[in-house]
């Protein structure tokens, strides 16, 4: 090795391992009270004492490696002191348990293949070290600076990951939690990609200024996943990939059902601040979500239940969307939310259904209690075409919207029940019968414009 340095040998290091809590043990008090080692108070092995040089130039991937490993066998903790280590292509064993000094104990990216990969581990528990990713390659097959799969227990807490030239972090098929970390510039992906987790949480993270994604719940195949998403704060996700919604969301749940996202605050996202893609008995509750390019809050394609309550949205081009009863999305209650500001730009051109709406719903859906202001298109839109069935829309504040409700009355919409409702402010009318995006009504929420036998309009308060 470099500078004459011995190798690193299995006999010594557990020698090593074996003698570290004897030695710690016999270390005499200190005086004038001062506090014991950091090794010592928690009851692990510090790196230093094993090799690896805190500031070295050399990359000590080889040490540290070894000295995962051993640590592995004999099943004991190691202590990370500050200082910055050069490393690549750490293939983390069957158990770790890497504690370090946050902010201070920095893993830095030093080549190409891999940064940090474990692969069926019992137990990995990284905490409280910062994960510098270089901006360097990373081979897809990792497709993270640290990617964890098939973990019976995997934990990151107070941790830093940056510099990430693929996604921060990536967990899949695994049980445990990332928590209180912050995460940020990943440039080719997302912050935190969860896939086909078990009852995992992602809780208390700061996410900002990635490129496609702030944090991923997918599933490959739609099915029971139960991921809490809460109390993290999203900021500054770009959609450098394009689309139409792919990319460019705050938090976003693919295929995963029974996912909570829940106290979030997410602002700046190119697309959506939460977007739920074919997940059922979804729950969005007491997010505030400042500044979506798209649509804030969406509940969209093959899904059944979505649960959308208490939320604020401020600044979007649409603010909750209830979406594609034609590919199965049906069932939701909207409820106690605040939506304001609502624009009629988007970061992408559609002949669709228009931008500038407060709240948009198809099909199986309670809208009740919620406050919406300044919508340049409609307060609310309620369904597409024909694709209309089973809307309650009671005891709503609409103010300041081009239209208060526009409602479809083409030929085989279903049913929709519109009552007291305080509309607003309104230029073109408080409720008006829509054939997709033309107006072919009067105002329905007066007598004389009109009646269609599958909307039920009464006690409605129009000013």
């Amino acid at each position: 090795m470099a500078h004459g340095q011995a190798d690193i040998t299995r006999r010594g290091l557990l020698g090593a391992l074996a003698a570290a809590p004897v030695a710690a043990a016999a270390t005499p008090a200190l005086a004038g009270n001062e506090p014991f080692s950091l090794a010592e108070l928690r009851g692990s092995v510090s790196a230093s004492d094993l090799g690896l040089i805190p500031g070295a130039i050399d990359d000590q991937s080889r040490k540290l490696q070894a000295i995962l490993d051993v640590a592995s066998d004999a099943n004991q903790p190691i202590f990370l002191p500050p200082g910055i280590y050069n490393v690549s292509n750490i293939t983390l064993p069957k158990r770790v348990r890497l504690t370090g000094v946050p902010g201070a104990s920095r893993l830095v990216n030093s080549g190409n293949g891999h940064f940090l990969l474990s692969e069926n581990a019992e137990h990995v528990e990284i905490t409280g070290v910062s994960l510098d990713g270089a901006n360097r390659t990373i081979s897809d097959y990792a497709g993270a600076a640290l990617k964890i799969a098939n973990a019976q227990l995997a934990v990151i807490a107070n941790c830093q990951v940056y510099g990430s030239a693929a996604n921060g972090l990536q967990i899949e098929r695994s049980r445990g939690r990332v928590e209180r970390s912050i995460i940020s510039g990943a440039t080719g992906g997302c912050a935190i990609y969860a896939i086909e987790n078990n009852n995992f949480s992602i809780t208390g993270n700061e996410v900002t200024s990635c490129l496609n994604g702030g944090i991923l719940v997918h599933r490959w195949e739609s099915g029971e996943d139960g991921t809490i998403v809460s109390g993290n704060r999203v900021s500054g996700i770009s959609a450098a990939l394009g689309g139409t919604g792919q990319w460019g969301n705050g938090i976003n749940v693919f295929r995963a059902n029974s996912v909570i996202v829940s106290n979030n605050h997410v602002s700046g996202c190119a697309f959506s601040a939460i977007r739920s893609n074919s997940g059922s008995n979804v729950q969005i509750t007491g997010n505030t979500c400042l500044r979506s390019g798209e649509t804030s809050i969406y509940s969209e394609f093959e899904f059944e239940g979505a649960l959308i309550a208490n939320n604020i949205v401020d600044g979007a081009a649409i603010g909750i969307s209830i979406a594609n009863f034609m590919q199965g999305g049906r069932m939701a209650v909207i409820s106690g939310n605040m939506i304001r500001n609502l624009h009629a730009s988007a970061p992408y051109k559609t002949d669709d259904q228009p931008f500038g709406i407060g709240i948009s719903a198809e099909a199986d859906t309670a809208i009740s209690g919620n406050v919406i202001e300044g919508a340049e298109k409609f307060g609310m839109s309620l369904g597409w075409g024909p694709y209309l069935r089973d809307v309650v829309v009671s005891s709503n504040v609409i103010r300041k919207a081009q239209t208060g409700i526009g409602v479809t009355v083409v030929e085989g919409a279903g049913k929709a029940l519109i009552s007291d409702n305080i509309i607003t402010g309104h230029a073109k009318g408080a409720i008006v019968g829509h054939r997709w995006q033309e107006a072919v009504t009067g105002d329905l929420a007066l007598r004389g414009g009109g009646r269609h036998e599958h909307l039920s309009i009464e006690r409605n308060t129009v000013g």
